[in-house]
């Protein structure tokens, strides 16, 4: 799983120039938790890592350089990134 977090962050990273490696793996750790649990509230069974993983590369390939604005807008976000930062 770890080599999946680190390819899609890879990806994220090269997609979006305005932000570390490290945001771009916690972004991805977000999208994926974010997408199993809403299927899950959903009532849908579980499609496996390869489902999760696909959803995640489209959004990096949509979202993805635009991800930095919504941290700037959205006050959960941002306190996530700001208390990593400090860890670091």
């Amino acid at each position: 799983m770890n080599e999946i977090f680190e390819r899609l962050a890879d990806q994220l990273y090269y997609k979006n120039g305005h932000m570390t490696i490290e945001e771009a793996r916690t972004w991805v750790e977000l999208l994926w938790e974010d997408f199993d649990s809403t299927r899950a509230k959903a009532g849908y069974d579980y499609q496996g890592k390869q489902v999760t993983e696909q959803i995640v590369t489209r959004w990096i390939e949509n979202y993805g350089p635009k991800l930095h604005e919504y941290v700037a807008t959205n006050p959960k976000y941002q306190e996530l990134f700001e208390k990593k930062r400090r860890m670091h």
